[in-house]
């Protein structure tokens, strides 16, 4: 194949360069090329999907709360107090990819219910748990909220926010962000979560060790 065909078949906007002195396949390194359009992209609220008034304003702050409250309770490892904001039937969904709808047919990062969510604590909290040994922790900063759905008198509130959490372990600092969807409830006690769906941008990366905690 000669250079101008390498050039015409790969566009002008894939930047490479090939080796003269290879041919065919070897000439066009996959790794070099480009990704598509149609991957899958993060979840993008819809137009329009912000409240207005005074009413909104409060619900706005009473959610941040929330979200903010979940945000140091998971940096200052008090998880059993961020398992309790979540309903009894409550799941914290972490899906592989934006694409995935359910949790039930399709394999998850997470996909943990309260009783789930407590053994895990359990192993974290163990005496013996090396990983979880000094010199770990997290730092969350969570923001761009947008309440999607919030009917006046509805029991149910959707919001989206965005995250960006920090984790130090052992002297090594790995970061991670995405999006965060909840679907919340109002309760005599209060706002609980139903679902927290956490799309992270970067949940398909290689990494020295798996993540041991809720993201």
């Amino acid at each position: 194949m000669e250079r101008k065909h390498v050039d015409q078949a790969l566009g002008k906007s894939v930047v490479i360069e090939a080796v003269e002195s290879m041919t065919g396949a070897d000439s066009i390194a996959p790794n070099h090329l480009g990704r598509g359009v149609e991957s899958p992209t993060m979840y993008v609220p819809p137009a329009g999907a912000a409240l207005t008034g005074m009413d909104a304003a409060l619900l706005r702050q009473e959610v941040e709360m929330l979200l903010f409250r979940q945000a140091a309770l998971l940096d200052a490892k008090r998880w059993q107090e961020w398992i309790d904001l979540f309903e009894e039937d409550g799941v914290y969904w972490m899906p592989v990819e934006p694409s995935q709808t359910d949790w039930l047919s399709e394999p998850s990062i997470f996909a943990e219910d309260k009783l789930m969510m407590e053994i895990r604590m359990g192993r974290l909290s163990h005496p013996n748990a090396w990983s979880q040994a000094p010199m770990w922790g997290t730092n969350h900063l969570v923001g761009n909220l947008i309440i999607e759905s919030a009917q006046p008198g509805a029991q149910e509130i959707v919001v989206y926010s965005r995250f960006q959490m920090m984790e130090m372990r052992r002297d090594h600092v790995r970061h991670f962000g995405g999006t965060y969807r909840h679907r919340l409830v109002r309760t005599p006690d209060g706002l609980r979560i139903r679902l927290q769906r956490v799309d992270m941008m970067n949940g398909q990366a290689a990494y020295d060790y798996v993540l041991q905690a809720w993201v």
